[in-house]
């Protein structure tokens, strides 16, 4: 498998761009060799610029839910796109968009369309501190909520991949304001409201990490921060960016039967274009501006092109269609289980719903501390075996791997005939 023209390009891109990528996990520096070029996609798989073919299990990090180029929402793209790329005003499309959102997730009365999941946590979280005049917000180690300031406090996803649970440029005061609690460890929360009574606006979480591989929350963990901010008067924000769409029809707290104050949406919602979204109820939404005093714009919010290809995303989303990602993903986890088993390979595979991931340890995977425990050296060899054999993992140990409904029965054999060939190559 031939990559000589991607090699070329990355040469290039390193002296335009910095590190040569445009997002620090694409450098493949925590895997090793050179990013690949892709030039195409259609349904469950990319082509590279040099004509190598990838079963995709990155699906533009979650966005993909129904594949590449699907049919459905190429033709609404195109369709918006004749009728004018962008318009800086209002438009039908939103209200198509927002009524079906709104329909999907039952916490959702109103909503605001924003341009990328970070724009959504940073405004969520001016939201929940302006509507409750304090300053201090949780957030759990290794959950990843994009990389505003008061977020890149450990950090998940690209921190841990690059060993930098904190970021330069951070200020001491953003750092303060900032509480990190352990995940799945509901008394390491309840110590902070008591340490800080009557200060903390908000708890935020990602209700199943995805952005330190996927750790699933334990029985009753999220009921218990909703009761932990009920008892405390503070909000309870779910970053659904990832889950939003994908673990279930109406998110994570559909699965979980959790309702949050603020939900903050992206990547499917915009169907692989740049999208985010604020929802919650009418009360705290209409807090911003026009209706509030807490101030929020974007030029390109609410952008005709992502509304039409997240609205054609949705209207796909069949029960069906959850079926058989859920089917294809189990089958891909138990797949990988046997195989660790047979070649005597120490992993755990967690997995919700059609989000997945392999830790190279042999304890259960449950929190920040016991992520770093697991072998990322064994993923990065594991992964140049897996890229050479034409599947497309995420250049990361700590991402989640997206199944995306153009998956079938023989792709999964096909990957699974792959791990097995990459464990024995371990062993």
């Amino acid at each position: 498998m031939g990559t000589e023209r991607s090699e070329s390009l990355f040469e290039l891109a390193k002296r335009l761009m910095v590190g040569g990528v445009n997002s620090p996990v694409r450098a493949f520096r925590s895997v090793g060799g050179h990013p690949i070029y892709m030039s195409s996609g259609k349904g469950a798989r990319m082509t590279d610029v040099d004509g190598n073919s990838y079963l995709d299990y990155v699906c533009s990090w979650g966005a993909l839910i129904l594949g590449h180029s699907h049919r459905q929402v190429v033709t609404s793209l195109l369709a918006a796109v004749s009728r004018g790329t962008s318009f800086g005003t209002c438009t039908e499309a939103e209200i198509e968009l927002a009524r079906y959102v709104i329909s999907r997730i039952p916490s959702v009365e109103k909503i605001r369309f924003v341009n990328s999941g970070t724009e959504a946590t940073m405004t969520a979280l001016r939201l929940a501190r302006g509507v409750t005049n304090r300053e201090k917000i949780i957030k759990f180690g290794g959950c990843y909520h994009g990389h505003g300031d008061a977020f890149l406090i450990k950090a998940g996803s690209g921190a841990l991949t690059f060993g930098m649970p904190d970021s330069p440029g951070v200020t001491k005061g953003n750092a303060m304001d900032t509480l990190v609690a352990n995940f799945n460890d509901l008394d390491s929360v309840n110590t902070l409201f008591k340490q800080n009574p009557e200060q903390i606006a908000a708890v935020i979480v990602e209700p199943v990490c995805g952005n330190m591989g996927v750790v699933q929350p334990f029985d009753e963990f999220l009921q218990g921060l909703r009761q932990l901010c009920d008892e405390n008067d503070s909000l309870l924000i779910f970053d659904e960016v990832m889950t939003g769409f994908r673990v279930a029809s109406g998110g994570a707290q559909e699965l979980y039967n959790v309702r949050p104050d603020i939900t903050c949406l992206g990547k499917i919602v915009g169907g692989g274009l740049p999208v985010g979204a604020v929802g919650g109820a009418t009360r705290i939404l209409d807090q911003l501006s026009p209706m509030g005093s807490i101030y929020q714009a974007g030029t390109l919010s609410g952008n005709p092109l992502a509304m039409a290809a997240g609205h054609a995303t949705l209207q796909n989303l069949k029960p069906s269609v959850y079926e058989h990602l859920k089917e294809k993903s189990s089958m891909l986890a138990k797949g990988i289980r046997l195989a660790a088993e047979k070649h005597d390979i120490q992993v755990q595979v967690n997995q919700v719903g059609s989000m997945l991931s392999i830790f190279f340890t042999d304890r259960p995977v449950i929190d920040l501390d016991t992520v770093t425990k697991s072998n990322p050296v064994l993923y990065a060899k594991f992964f140049n075996m897996m890229l050479k054999q034409g599947i497309y993992l995420p250049p990361s140990a700590f991402e989640s791997w997206f199944v995306c409904a153009a998956i079938d029965d023989e792709d999964v054999d096909f990957t699974i005939s792959a791990v097995d060939k990459a464990f024995s190559r371990l062993e």
